[in-house]
């Protein structure tokens, strides 16, 4: 295929606008795929985005378009997610492109990642092309739809904005039009030395690394001795090919190409995406500049249910390779054993990485509360040490002051919902920076604490704004913070998986909910068992949980004082065995600090 017949191309949207529905549209109406082998979102395979209806991970396909202008050009697509969570798939999507089709559902208008992912496509010097789905939908309102996506650039107006329903297929011939006259064609030499971008990867139990590339410059041919240049690895090309969605063997790839490489790396640690991929012999003279790796904003601990640890530590290998946002180390708990801290781009993050653990590894694990990272300043040191875990938090006698990461957040709503988006950020204890104007929208900057928007800020953001809102956040700085560790005791044992860490003003409120969704949670025993919220050394809040049978000394029936003495030792005795015992925590008792109203 001729380096001018190639189209590179995206496909951005807000979650639920239809953008798996379009690129089912696009692979029938180019044959990529069978009537027989035809379903719907045929690139969501996974369990997960088929139970949550969303994008989770990229896919690449390669289509064949004969064009009314009798000539054949290779599409390759590359799919992005739509969640908020998952910008960092987006972004490497859109690293690999040269355009991009903004899809707004007519319904709905313009909508949070809408807004985002358009601002990361004009960053990356795509060709942006509007469209408009779900024209023929009772609700549709197609006009309001335009107008809001001429406010997004005044440029669209120099354009046409296409009008589709990617569920009838109505008008999908004009996308396919639209991609080979309106995007460009990738630039690059046939001739030069061999130059890849590896923007995404996959771990095969046999086969091992598979590396997802863009070919920049020259052309890759299987059985190729190859260099990834950030680590100076060298590696085989075992297979070269291209996607169909699924994988097929080729000879070659060449310069604009999408396809992947089977490399036989059995080490996740031993490829990067972002990477550059470039002949061992003969060398490109400078690497890509990549883009930087995902920053986790969220922290929580994995720990295996039962004796199967290493079963854990090789299922969380391969979906590092597989999510490269997803970044883990091994940690021990006292009372859960060995496990791993794991970072996360979010809590539907987190929640995506548990399911596929079970969902593709058979494994259950046990998360504890999410937290962010803290520089701790110590009394008699000058250097401060960073906090990502409540277990290593310093006692609080040694803490001279803490620091929390501040997040500069960039709101855009409607002007009728500008109170209530204000109220909800001063409520996480935002600070408002500036206010704009953006068309018939407003920005707004402030600067939130990380550890106020990491757990539930973005849902209540769309429920306040009915899902107009957008919110794109990025690291801003450290600052100061009067935080402290809440530490949970057990039946007078410490339980260090259940520490975390909050704001001072919040101590109240938090402890006193806490143990009250604790005592109902927490397996109970033939006793009654204490509950307590300790900060700095004193008990702020106590509930006991009850027994599973009446307590024999103190059910109110008449014995004699020396029967109920008797008693009373006896279960003084149990209590204190059983603090030194191991405490056996359900999954529940984690998941009442992920519902605390903080």
């Amino acid at each position: 295929m001729k380096i001018n017949n190639i189209r590179n191309f995206a496909i951005i949207a807000h979650i639920d606008h239809g953008k798996s529905t379009l690129a089912d549209r696009i692979m029938e109406l180019t044959n990529t795929v069978s009537q027989r082998e035809s379903q719907a979102q045929l690139l969501d395979d996974l369990a997960v985005e088929q139970a949550h209806g969303v994008t989770v991970k990229s896919r690449t396909v390669r289509n064949y378009y004969q064009a009314d202008n009798g000539e054949e050009y290779e599409y390759n697509f590359i799919d992005t997610p739509g969640h908020v969570d998952f910008t960092y798939e987006v972004s490497k999507s859109l690293a690999a492109s040269d355009g991009a089709l903004l899809l707004v559902d007519a319904t709905k208008g313009v909508q949070a990642q809408t807004v985002a992912n358009f601002r990361l496509a004009k960053a990356n010097n795509l060709v942006v092309i509007p469209v408009i789905n779900k024209i023929d939908a009772q609700a549709a309102e197609v006009e309001r739809a335009e107008q809001e996506i001429l406010s997004l650039d005044a440029e669209f107006a120099n354009g046409p904005i296409l009008k589709i329903s990617a569920k009838t297929g109505l008008n999908i011939h004009d996308v396919l039009e639209v991609i080979h006259t309106t995007i460009p064609a990738p630039t690059g030499s046939r001739q030069a030395p061999l130059k890849a971008l590896v923007f995404d990867s996959q771990y095969d139990s046999f086969k091992g690394i598979i590396a997802y590339v863009r070919i920049i410059n020259g052309q890759l041919k299987a059985n190729e001795d190859l260099l990834l240049m950030a680590n100076q690895q060298r590696v085989n090309a075992n297979e070269v090919g291209i996607f169909t969605p699924q994988r097929v063997a080729a000879p070659n790839l060449v310069a604009g190409d999408v396809g992947y490489i089977i490399t036989g790396l059995k080490d996740p640690k031993a490829l990067r995406v972002g990477d550059t991929l470039t002949n061992y012999a003969q060398p490109t003279a400078a690497a890509l500049p990549g883009y930087e790796p995902a920053k986790s904003v969220v922290f929580a601990g994995f720990y295996p249910k039962g004796d199967n640890f290493n079963d854990l530590q090789l299922a969380v290998e391969k979906l590092a390779l597989n999510d490269t946002s997803f970044e883990y180390h091994q940690e021990n708990s006292d009372a859960l054993g060995a496990g791993f801290r794991c970072g996360f781009l979010g809590i539907f993050h987190l929640q995506i990485i548990r399911e596929r653990l079970q969902n593709e590894y058979g494994l259950d694990v046990l998360t504890t509360a999410p937290n962010v990272t803290y520089n701790v300043h110590l009394k008699n040191q000058s250097e401060p040490i960073m906090i990502n875990n409540p277990i290593r938090f310093p006692d609080f006698a040694a803490v001279d002051y803490v620091e929390e990461p501040l997040a500069q957040a960039t709101i855009t709503t409607q002007a009728d919902l500008l109170g209530s988006v204000m109220k909800l950020a001063d409520q996480h204890r935002g600070q408002l920076v500036d206010m704009a104007n953006q068309g018939e929208l407003i920005v707004l900057e402030y600067r939130i604490p990380f550890a106020e928007i990491a757990y539930d800020f973005f849902n209540q953001l769309k429920s306040v704004s009915h899902g107009y809102a957008t919110l794109m956040t990025e690291f801003a700085e450290y600052d100061l913070a009067d935080v402290v560790k809440i530490e949970v005791h057990v039946n007078y044992a410490k339980v260090d998986a259940l520490s975390f860490v909050v704001h001072r003003d919040d101590v109240a409120n938090v402890t006193q909910e806490l143990v009250h969704k604790l005592k109902y949670v927490i397996p109970r025993k033939l006793y009654p068992m204490p509950v307590q919220a300790i900060v700095e050394g004193k008990v702020i809040a106590r509930v006991d949980v009850p027994p599973l049978r009446k307590n024999a000394a103190v059910s109110g029936d008449k014995k004699s004082i020396s029967k109920k003495q008797a008693l009373l030792r006896r279960q003084s005795v149990n209590q204190r065995q059983a603090a030194q015992s191991d405490i056996e925590l359900p999954q529940e008792v984690f998941n009442a600090i992920l519902e605390l109203e903080k």
